[in-house]
């Protein structure tokens, strides 16, 4: 089990603010797999949360691969910025999906670039 954290690298954010949106995205991952998932999160937990940091270059491309883990049934989250700091309000920053296997998961952003 894992989960997969993927970033929008064209938004040029701060260390912190990547970190804070990716913790957004894991979370809120997380609660869907909660809900649709419930032995898959529970085995995520018990086994030490494993989560995978990926970027994607534009903003097409995450909602390319939102579309797809839907599809696929894999839990997901996109997360939308509040524009408190660094970014505009509803800003797309982060997909996040998981905990589900990881051969399910790397059907899909198993080409993608590590963070």
């Amino acid at each position: 089990m894992k989960q997969v954290l993927v970033i929008r690298s064209d938004l040029k954010m701060g260390k912190g603010k990547m970190v804070a949106q990716g913790a957004h995205g894991a979370v809120s991952a997380y609660l869907e797999a909660t809900k649709r998932h419930p032995d898959w999160a529970k085995k995520w937990i018990a086994n030490g949360q494993k989560k995978i940091a990926v970027k994607v270059s534009s903003e097409k491309e995450l909602l390319e691969l939102e579309k797809t883990a839907i599809e696929l049934g894999l839990p997901c989250a996109l997360i939308r910025d509040a524009g408190h700091t660094q970014l505009e309000p509803g800003t797309i920053t982060v997909l996040g999906i998981g905990p589900a296997p990881e051969k399910s998961i790397d059907t899909l952003t198993g080409d993608l670039k590590l963070l």
